[in-house]
């Protein structure tokens, strides 16, 4: 894909008009791509500009150069330039060269291109190419020429706001409604500047998108992230900083702040000074570094450091605590210089910084030699034990020095592991500190163990830190008693075990006898490999060593293992409790579990209808009383459907609606209720009580299922069921306004269209059958079929046409409707009776 360019200006007239339009255009734009590049591109002159610039002064005209996201997603890189005179030598006049950016960034002609570097590009035309359309370009405008040393003179000068700007470009990449920057300058050139620092900070493809523009007059409708304005344009922008961010390098900033501070941004400020100190390639360097988070000040700071780059406590801290967990990705000679350079004296260190300093020995065997870290590791193992810090391991640790620290820190020691407040990691840790310099902890490991049972299943990845990892290898009694805690805590929460086994290194042996903890580590392995949920429920009572009915609790771990929380299906719960029975569930308290099962089934599963009654037979006083009414519905319609349900089953539906059943045994029962109304063997009195129930969802039930596409054909063979079906419909008009919308709509949606494409020799069979329901329903069948038959009845029975009369009018005959208009047939029927027959 190649990128199309456009040419704008005001040109003589020509074929495409005259004055300002598009002169030259790469073949295959698309219309509206110039419709809204247009309405992007322009130009007017600084408020001072002379109104005949020479030569001369139409160079140090600004310059704008602007990248707009354009409504498909795309981008729009213009540049624009004053160029004075048009073709009638009227000064005012602007040409603008554009070239569109596609989706997406990373591939094709614009990948790995910066829009920003394009400033200065020799390739940007400043009046219409000659030769006709030009052709499409290969990739994104040239970058001009670099200037490292305008750029360092540039950041020299601008150094105590960069600490802010970068906060706020960080804030316009997370965060779409952030308020826009705004650098005030005299010169286009340095607003691009401000654009390349922005961009250098970002992620490669968020600078690709940041959307900019080095100059306009009009900030107030510019759409882009960064807007350049010369000083006279920034006047109605101020006190607006919840939308703009204004940066005016043409005043003096008022303080000799030092570059990177006061923006309360880690991140930001270390950027600053690393912009400052003329080593911003560290930027890209780092990007590579874990965690990965494009805005952690960690990875930052530490390559500062070890640059030589001096940084606040905040920055010194962040560095530490990434050095802790990555210290790996560095190479020996950064990692070398980083920690030295933590290691010098400063007066400005926070408590949060020495604790972070405190960790980084907490794996010495990663830093190359542990020996030399001595002096450190017994510092830092004694701010931990009085709580500045995590404890360090004592590797390092020579015979004189343990048995110092022994005599020195004991009691504090013992008084730190039996302290709640500490982290349980630490206090783990701090057992194995007390293990190796000798001080007697034994009566503390149950107390340490339940602490940090409950923090892995809280937080697994940040209690199994080293601390733990290596207390639970060098500490038997402590790995016994912790699992046996998690063992007991995981059968109200298994889910939280499996997070155990699958966030950290945490592992059983066969010989562990905790058999719900067994469970929880093998349902990942188990879920992956057995579809059958069910078989896979074997498979984890299987692993636990046990079985449902020598213990109950296996059932319930297994069961909310495989279902995570969420009832079965009606067809698993069914075949469960054909596998296990009804007393495994009663012990282990998971009745409500397959009750649950059945009423939240989908509306069409009949797996559920055969549920249900199996739970009300087995599980009476166990079942949740707030189930019951949905289990009793989808009860009532199995036994509709098996034709086994007594008389008044509409009349039950309807009673236990009442009593606010689930949604799904409610349409269950509805639907079964529907279709039994429908059937050749439907009583009057259950139709009638249909009729008189005015309940809105089950008369809808009735509609949609008597809606069916397949009613028709089924009329058209079965008189006599079209003939029940007209007389049901046609019945107890004045029941409510519920039932008389929905028989209007059946008999007008439904049968009308059967009935008009009915043979003489069918009509003639369907009247026979209704002359058998009843001699009067002939006579209402064929009023019904008369043209206005049913709009003259609705008219008589609806009392609100009785108070409404139409005006009158002129004396003579109604008008006629057109004869393209087909004329309408209504229906109605008159007497309140019963009707019978098939419906």
């Amino acid at each position: 894909m190649k990128l199309v360019q456009l040419h704008y200006t005001c040109a003589p007239p020509g074929p495409d008009g005259s004055g300002f339009r598009f002169t030259a255009v790469s073949p295959g734009a698309p219309v509206s791509l110039l419709r809204e590049a247009r309405r992007l591109i322009g130009y007017e002159p600084p408020r001072d500009a002379p109104d005949h610039p020479t030569a001369e002064q139409l160079a140090s005209f600004p310059e704008s150069l602007s990248l707009s996201v354009l409504s498909d997603g795309s981008r729009l890189l213009a540049r624009s330039v004053y160029t004075g005179a048009d073709h009638d030598g009227r000064w005012g006049n602007f040409h603008t060269h554009a070239v569109h950016l596609p989706q997406p960034a990373d591939s094709g002609p614009t990948k790995g291109a910066l829009p920003i570097t394009s400033w200065g590009s020799s390739q940007w035309a400043s009046d219409t190419p000659p030769g006709g359309p030009p052709a499409p370009l290969e990739r994104v405008p040239a970058p001009g020429r670099h200037d490292a040393a305008g750029l360092a003179e540039f950041v020299a000068a601008r150094g105590p706001w960069l600490a802010g700007f970068f906060a706020d470009v960080r804030r316009l990449a997370e965060d779409p409604a952030a308020p826009r920057v705004v650098p005030v300058e005299r010169d286009s050139t340095a607003v691009a500047r401000w654009i390349m620092l922005a961009c250098s900070v970002l992620p490669h493809q968020r600078g690709q998108w940041l959307t900019f523009t080095t100059y306009t007059r009009r900030p107030l409708l510019a759409r882009q992230r960064i807007i350049g304005v010369l000083p006279e344009d920034a006047a109605g922008l101020g006190g607006q900083d919840h939308r703009y961010r204004l940066y005016d390098a043409t005043r003096a900033l008022g303080t000799d702040a030092e570059p990177g501070t006061g923006s309360g941004d880690v991140w930001a400020d270390t950027a600053a000074r690393v912009w400052s100190a003329g080593r911003q390639a560290l930027l890209a360097e780092v990007r590579p570094l874990p965690p990965g988070r494009p805005y952690d000040a960690g990875p930052l700071a530490a390559l500062a450091l070890a640059a030589g780059i001096t940084l606040d406590s905040a920055g010194r801290t962040a560095a530490t605590e990434w050095a802790a967990e990555h210290g790996a990705a560095l190479d020996e000679g950064r990692l070398h210089a980083l920690t030295e350079a933590l290691a010098r004296p400063a007066r400005d260190r926070s408590p949060a910084e020495a604790a972070a300093r405190g960790r980084l020995p907490a794996a010495p065997a990663a830093w190359g030699r542990p020996a030399a870290y001595e002096s450190l590791v017994a510092l830092a193992l004694t701010e931990a034990v009085r709580g500045a810090g995590p404890p360090p391991p004592v590797g390092a640790l020579g015979a004189a020095t343990r048995g110092r620290l022994a005599t020195e820190l004991g009691p504090e020691l013992r008084a730190a592991l039996a302290d709640p407040e500490r982290e349980p990691g630490e206090r783990a840790g701090l057992l194995r500190v007390a293990a190796a310099i000798g001080v007697d902890a034994t009566e503390l490991v149950p107390e340490v163990a339940r602490g940090l049972a409950l923090a892995l299943l809280a937080e697994p990845q940040r209690a199994y830190g080293e601390d733990a990892r290596a207390a639970l290898t060098e500490l038997p009694a402590l790995r016994h008693l912790l699992l046996n805690r998690l063992n007991a805590f995981v059968v109200g929460d298994p889910a939280a075990g499996v997070r155990v086994f699958t966030r950290t290194g945490l592992r059983l042996r066969a010989a562990d006898p905790v058999r719900y903890l067994h469970m929880c580590a093998a349902a990942p392995e188990v879920l992956a490999s057995v579809p059958d949920r069910v078989a896979a429920l074997s498979a984890l009572v299987e692993r636990s060593g046990s079985t449902v009915h020598a213990d109950p609790l296996v059932l319930r771990t297994a069961m909310r293992l495989v279902w995570d929380g969420e009832p079965p299906s009606a067809a698993e719960a069914s075949l469960l409790l054909s596998t296990t029975g009804a007393a495994p569930h009663v012990e282990a308290g998971t009745c409500g579990t397959l009750a649950r099962a059945a009423v939240r089934a989908p509306a069409d599963d009949a797996a559920a209808e055969e549920l249900a009654p199996r739970l009300l037979e087995q599980f009476r006083a166990e079942l949740p009383e707030p189930l019951r009414p949905s289990l009793l519905l989808l009860e009532l319609a199995r036994n509709l459907r098996a034709g086994t349900a007594g008389p008044g089953w509409v009349r039950t539906a309807l009673d236990l609606r009442s009593l606010d059943p689930e949604p799904g045994p409610r349409d269950h029962a509805y639907a079964a209720v529907a279709e039994r109304l429908l059937g050749d063997d439907r009583p009057e009195g259950e139709l009638r009580a249909l009729i008189e129930s005015n309940d809105v969802e089950l008369l809808a039930a009735y509609r949609r299922l008597a809606g069916d596409p397949a009613l028709p054909d089924r009329l058209r063979r079965s008189p006599r069921r079209l003939a029940g079906c007209f007389a049901a419909w046609s019945s107890q008009p004045q029941a409510g306004p519920v039932w008389q919308e929905t028989r209007t709509d059946l008999l007008d949606r439904v049968l009308r269209p059967v009935v008009r494409g009915l043979a003489p020799a069918e009509s003639a069979a369907v009247e026979e059958e209704l002359n058998r329901l009843g001699g009067r329903w002939v006579e209402e069948f064929r009023a019904w079929q008369r043209p206005g038959a049913f709009g003259r009845l609705r008219d008589r029975l609806r009392p609100s046409s009785r108070r409404r009369r139409p005006p009158p009018g002129p004396a003579g005959p109604a008008p006629s409707p057109p004869p393209d208009v087909p004329a309408r047939h209504d229906d109605d029927r008159v007497d309140g009776t019963a009707a019978g027959g098939p419906a």
